[in-house]
């Protein structure tokens, strides 16, 4: 057997970016901003056709009046500036919005050597990426227990305020108590390492009054793959616990098992509310997970 030894505590585990990348997020907020606008601008082929006319409030476009119609559609204002007749059409707008849950607790700042970002860097862009492209779409856009939802085309900015703003949610690893509408879209953006019955308990709770919803589960590379070997010393970011170990290698079987179970059960999870999973590693791009979370949006909300 392995031989171990457990460490003290620590207010902050060593490592690069590790609880640095979910404290000190105002300084790196411009920049992820910056990239989730790149990473929005590639979503919008998977968003397309999603405004349509019909009775909303919001301005959409002027058409040429078709014979048959009613005179009293003519926007008498417009059709003077010009030799023919138009209708002023307004923007569908469901009366249903889209919720999006960030987590940026600690172990959501690690990176290992193979990623491209940190776990929580990574969940920033793509959560602001999304609701972008969303408002872009014509869909209102909230953070989950945070903000009200808005259409406005400036959801970026706002978000990214909102976050700096809630140092609460830097030690929050699930989500608010939160009661969103019946057919509300929820997102949530997280490592889901807590223990599978807490995240169970959330999650029902959030989907108890039929919202339906995407769980999408950032993972770095080595927290799948766990290629150490030999004399390893392991930290837990939430804790500040570390482990030890004399032979890192002997552990690999049983973690990789354990870890697949962990992510079985997340699928279970997620199938017993009718809500969707999306496995995300922070060596892939950004926005593959955002392809496929616009995808599984437009096809619950039958448009796209």
């Amino acid at each position: 057997m392995a031989a171990v030894r457990a460490h003290d505590a620590i207010p902050r585990a060593p490592g690069r970016r590790e609880s640095e990348g979910a404290v000190a997020l105002a300084s790196r907020m411009p920049r992820l901003v910056l990239e989730a606008r790149r990473v929005s601008s590639m979503l919008a082929h998977g968003l397309h056709g999603r405004r349509r006319a019909g009775p909303g409030e919001s301005f959409w476009q002027f058409r040429p009046f078709v014979n048959g119609e009613a005179a009293a559609r003519i926007d008498w204002r417009r059709s003077a500036r010009d030799d023919r007749l138009y209708v002023r059409e307004r923007e569908w707008e469901a009366a249903h919005n889209i919720w999006i849950w960030i987590d940026r607790s600690a172990s959501m700042g690690f990176a290992s050597d193979l990623a491209q970002a940190a776990k929580v860097e990574r969940a920033l862009v793509l959560g602001l990426a999304l609701a972008d492209a969303f408002v872009d779409g014509g869909e209102r856009v909230g953070l989950l227990g945070l903000t009200r939802a808005t259409a406005s085309r400036k959801i970026v900015e706002a978000m990214a305020q909102a976050l700096v703003a809630d140092a609460a949610g830097l030690t929050q690893d699930l989500p608010p108590r939160a009661a969103p509408a019946r057919f509300d879209e929820v997102i949530l953006i997280s490592d889901f390492l807590t223990p599978l019955e807490r995240v169970a308990s959330a999650v029902q709770e959030i989907a108890g009054r039929g919202s339906r919803g995407h769980l999408v589960a950032v993972a770095d590379p080595i927290e799948e793959t766990f290629p150490f070997s030999g004399q390893a010393v392991l930290h837990d970011l939430e804790s500040g616990l570390s482990l030890d170990v004399g032979d890192a290698g002997a552990w690999g079987d049983a973690y990789r098992t354990r870890i697949q179970a962990h992510r079985a059960g997340l699928s279970e999870i997620a199938r017993g509310v009718g809500w969707t999973l999306t496995l995300h590693r922070t060596d892939r791009p950004a926005s593959e997970a955002g392809l496929r979370l616009a995808t599984l949006v437009a096809a619950a909300r039958g448009t796209g």
